[in-house]
């Protein structure tokens, strides 16, 4: 008993040794390290040196990249219509077809890992979705001013412009350029304030209700230039001439405005040369 007392005193003095050593070269890393670590002292400055002023604390910046993760969770954390609209703004402008990835890649719309956003495209009447990439879709599909030309003489009765007004980038520029050339008739809808295009071809055929040919034949216009002028200012519309004017400084000058002898209304026959030539619904009682 006394000889297994004696090993277990000798074993735990050879421990307490060991830990003590140990202990030693830690306080020596620690020193070590602290030295390494230590501030220079600042210089002493003169007593009458002036003091430095205080650096005014500097706001913190983001990394671009952090900026850029912030984007992207802005995005795709953004409504479906929101993330929609972007994607559809970049197939409208590059009229290009584009993989979910590039899609990814150039507007941060992660189409494959939000299933809403990727069925929402692919039922889209503005997108066309085939093998896998997504591209612009028009209602007419025009590469240029010709085939929009063309497109435009098939609609005699008049083609709304908010129907071809994205079939491709220039199609505004286009459409004006036809104006100048006398190749087509820009019209605003009164009721809907819509632009309407027309095609300026003389041997169009139009088609008139019988009621509107009957609303031209009952239509009775104002005897007087002076009412005419007023009708027309009720519209909207500015006269070019001002007949109350012109009759007042007539007055005022002593001079009798000359009554124009009645002309004899000449009956339209077939040999009269008619200007609405491409009306003939409203020129049918002609006289033999």
């Amino acid at each position: 008993m006394a000889l297994e007392i004696e090993v277990f005193s000798m074993d735990l003095k050879d421990s307490l040794s060991k830990f003590k050593q140990q202990q030693e070269r830690c306080q020596s890393s620690l020193a070590s390290i602290a030295a390494s670590t230590a501030k220079p002292k600042h210089r002493a400055q003169p007593v009458n040196a002036p003091s430095a002023p205080a650096r005014p604390p500097q706001p913190i910046k983001f990394s671009n990249d952090t900026e850029r993760l912030q984007h992207i969770n802005s995005v795709r954390k953004s409504p479906i219509g929101a993330q929609m609209k972007l994607v559809i703004e970049l197939l409208y402008k590059t009229r290009q077809a584009f993989t979910a990835e590039q899609i990814n890649e150039a507007t941060y719309v992660d189409i494959h890992g939000n299933k809403a956003v990727f069925d929402s495209l692919k039922n889209n009447p503005k997108v066309h979705y085939e093998s896998g990439r997504f591209s612009y879709k028009s209602k007419h599909d025009l590469k240029g001013k010709d085939q929009l030309l063309v497109l435009v003489r098939k609609y005699p009765e008049g083609l709304a412009v908010v129907e071809v007004k994205d079939a491709y980038p220039t199609v505004i520029e286009d459409l004006q350029a036809l104006k100048a050339a006398g190749e087509v008739w820009l019209l605003s809808n009164m009721d809907s304030q819509e632009d309407i295009v027309y095609p300026n071809d003389p041997k169009a055929k139009i088609k008139v209700d019988d009621d509107l040919k009957q609303l031209f034949r009952e239509m009775e216009l104002p005897r007087d230039m002076v009412d005419i002028e007023k009708e027309l200012q009720k519209n909207g519309i500015k006269p070019m001439t001002n007949t109350a004017k012109r009759r007042a400084a007539a007055q005022i000058n002593g001079v009798q405005p000359k009554a124009k002898p009645k002309k004899k209304q000449r009956e339209i026959t077939r040999r009269t040369k008619l200007t609405n030539a491409h009306l003939p619904e409203l020129f049918q009682n002609l006289n033999n």
